[in-house]
């Protein structure tokens, strides 16, 4: 019978790989873990120029101001709450259905192809991403300039208000969409071709195959990251929308990240901003928790597993 290895046998092992890995250690505590320790601006009244030290505590008073009714957060906690589940709803089976859109070509050449297409959106920036869509969509854009020229019906969607969540909606699925595939694709890939046989074998077509082999397949991806999803739920993206605030006012696009910005650094109310910063911090940590035990609950791994749910 085999003696367990121990922990320091273990270590002495594996030391070399340890080292290794060091750095990236290193860098993730001072880049990550560390920062966190600002949070305690939070709680106080925080002066730059006092310093995180010397600037008075005040406790809960910075939570008490947003939740006692704060117009301006309780709008940028309304729109945040709203693009999240938009974007879960319409976004995220995107890169889903192109990955299996695409397992679907046989050409290799042709797979290829529509990958580097869909992928190159994704290394453009914002700001490049926004100007394209402003200079076809905007008041003086390339369709409403084609359309006066015409007599054509003329549209304003870049500075409408109530078209706002669609117009970030669809500048992220044509920006990430495709590169949201390759996680897919890859799993895809995973699949034993013997099941897609004996599913053929069997009289079953392609639709059979992609309901019992491939989704199957595929299914701990999705739900590792639709939990993933849902820790990110107060955060929509700050560059995207701030780069868009102008024409469509702060009413329709004023959400989390940018209350942030705005109240904290160009407001000066800093441990205003702190505090909304804390609580999307525990809100999207209770989220995740919660939806890895839903995940749990249904017999799937979720992100993790603990001993007991491996039993």
């Amino acid at each position: 019978m085999l003696r367990p290895i121990s922990r320091w046998d273990r270590f002495k092992r594996d030391r070399f790989l340890l080292l290794l890995g060091l750095p990236g250690i290193i860098l993730v505590l001072l880049f990550q873990y560390v920062p966190l320790l600002g949070n305690v601006i939070a709680f106080k009244d925080y002066q730059p120029y006092l310093g995180i030290m010397e600037s008075p505590w005040v406790g809960l008073e910075n939570f008490a101001i947003l939740f006692n009714g704060d117009p301006a957060f309780v709008n940028a906690l309304s729109n945040t709450l709203i693009i999240s589940f938009v974007q879960i709803a319409f976004v995220f089976p995107i890169p889903i259905a192109l990955a299996l859109l695409m397992n679907s070509l046989l050409s290799e050449r042709i797979k290829r192809t529509v990958q580097s297409i869909l992928y190159l959106p994704h290394f453009m920036s914002w700001v490049i991403v926004v100007a394209l869509f402003q200079h076809m969509l905007g008041n003086a854009g390339l369709y409403n300039t084609w359309a006066r020229q015409h007599d054509f019906f003329q549209m304003n969607i870049i500075g409408d208000p109530d078209l706002f969540i669609a117009l970030i909606t669809s500048q992220v699925i044509w920006k990430d969409a495709g590169w949201g595939t390759i996680i897919f694709l890859a799993a895809i890939s995973r699949v034993d071709l013997e099941l897609f046989e004996s599913v053929a074998v069997d009289g079953g077509g392609r639709m059979r195959q992609l309901w019992h082999v491939t989704l199957p397949a595929i299914r701990p991806v999705i739900i590792l990251l639709l939990i993933l999803k849902l820790g990110d739920v107060l955060t929509v993206g700050f560059e995207q929308i701030f780069l868009q605030q102008g024409p469509a006012g702060l009413q329709a696009s004023e959400v989390l990240d940018t209350y942030v910005y705005n109240r904290g650094i160009v407001g000066g109310n800093w441990g205003t901003s702190a505090a909304v910063g804390l609580v999307k911090g525990l809100v999207g940590t209770i989220l995740v928790l919660g939806a890895n035990k839903v995940a749990h609950l249904f017999g799937e791994r979720g992100i993790y597993s603990s001993a007991k749910d491996s039993r």
